[in-house]
């Protein structure tokens, strides 16, 4: 939409994410950017990866990448290959990024993916897989494995 005689416009609540889906995208969300963010984790040797689709059971968004590391610096290690990759592949940084200071849970919001990296103690705690364990889960396969 354009201005119009002063008329405010809907543009201003648009945002670069796909939550605002065209005709000519899949109806249902398509998992390459969450297969690149685990695949990231996974060179920086994150653990126990998983990958849920939650777009059926949430609207915060279409996916979860939950990740494993064993020490703060990794926990940041990997979030930094994430950034990295995501930005190579698909020229994209994160909306918003949330406990680098801390480093035991570190969140990384990409619109309909977000990050969530986390020390086994949070990971074992906040057990996220069982509160969205209604959510299908999407096959990733280590290289580390």
């Amino acid at each position: 939409m354009t201005k119009d005689k002063g008329h405010k416009t809907n543009d201003q609540f648009q945002r670069s994410s796909t939550l605002f889906v065209n005709e000519n995208q899949d109806q249902k969300a398509r998992p390459d950017l969450a297969l690149t963010i685990a695949q990231a984790a996974d060179d920086r040797k994150g653990e126990n990866i998983v990958i849920l689709r939650v777009a059926d059971v949430s609207y915060i968004a279409d996916y979860f990448v939950i990740v494993t590391g064993f020490s703060r610096v990794q926990v940041r290690a990997i979030s930094q290959s994430i950034e990295d990759q995501v930005e190579t592949t698909w020229q994209r940084r994160p909306l918003r990024t949330e406990g680098q200071a801390d480093g035991s849970w570190l969140l990384q919001d990409y619109g309909e993916v977000i990050v969530h990296i986390m020390l086994p103690h949070e990971r074992e705690f906040y057990n996220l897989e069982a509160f969205w364990g209604h959510a299908e889960h999407v096959e990733f396969n280590s290289r580390q494995s």
